[in-house]
């Protein structure tokens, strides 16, 4: 996340930070941020990161990672937001996640419609032309 933050800040774009407390207390917060919101716990940071962002980029991460998009994700599916949701699929980090999305597809645990909706790029270039193209899929339904 440093690294991404740095790269943002480098090109001259603004970067919010939000934190829970926990998190603050040990000291972690990028140094360079245009602004830091602390909130008391992980749900709240949730909340307000759902809340600001324009597109949900998951980059190559663990659980929380994980966690963060699939909850954007069901935003998107109920009508909660309109802002993308893309995994960077660097090196094929994201590959059987791709897949299991597909089965559920299969499953019929998942409409077509909204498996649509999560997007998988690879590189760069494709996120940028995802981003600039994107269609909610909430105007389909």
């Amino acid at each position: 996340m440093g690294i991404l933050a740095d790269t943002v800040i480098d090109s001259g774009s603004k970067v919010i930070g939000i934190m829970p407390t926990f998190l603050q207390e040990r000291e972690l917060a990028h140094d360079k941020l245009d602004s830091l919101e602390i909130v008391e716990n992980m749900s709240l940071r949730k909340q307000r990161m759902l809340k600001l962002y324009d597109v949900c980029l998951a980059i190559p991460g663990g659980p929380g990672t994980l966690e963060e998009i699939a909850e954007a994700y069901s935003w998107i599916r109920v009508g909660q937001s309109s802002s993308p949701c893309i995994f960077l699929n660097i090196n094929s980090y994201y590959d059987l996640l791709e897949q299991f999305f597909d089965k559920m597809v299969e499953e019929g645990f998942l409409s077509l419609v909204d498996r649509k909706a999560l997007k998988f790029v690879s590189g760069i270039d494709e996120l940028d032309q995802l981003i600039k193209s994107y269609k909610n899929i909430n105007n389909d339904k």
